[in-house]
């Protein structure tokens, strides 16, 4: 059993959208992120995943068809705050200045979903 300093692990991170794991339990993984501008649309088709805050603002957009229409929600999140998006639910993140995020998922999520963009698909199974 070790324990684990946040603020020294999101130090030995320079690159954005690039998820790295901290921890694993009951077929999950605990990963840090650092987020900066906009990620793209995508969705998960079997599993939620959850986004704790640790440093920054960020916000998570939720689209759905409104009848012929798209329809965008956004929910802000600061320090301290988290959300989790349902299986299946299409979504992005976006962050004005740099975030450090914490991810819950389960274990080998990909974390552009449904999506492969060579910008943002990031290796999976990466440990810090």
């Amino acid at each position: 059993m070790n324990h684990v300093s946040l603020t020294e692990k999101f130090a030995l991170i320079s690159e954005h959208w690039r998820p790295k794991i901290v921890a694993e339990l009951n077929g999950q993984e605990v990963k840090l992120v650092k987020f900066k501008g906009s990620f793209p649309w995508h969705h998960h088709e079997a599993v939620d995943e959850m986004f704790l805050v640790w440093r920054g603002r960020m916000q998570v957009e939720f689209q759905h068809e409104a009848g012929d229409s798209l329809e965008t929600r956004a929910v802000e999140l600061g320090e301290g705050e988290f959300c989790v998006v349902p299986k299946g639910v299409e979504h992005r993140t976006i962050a004005a200045s740099e975030a450090e995020v914490l991810v819950f998922e389960p274990a080998e999520t990909r974390n552009t979903g449904n999506i492969e963009d060579p910008t943002y698909t990031a290796p999976g199974g990466v440990k810090l």
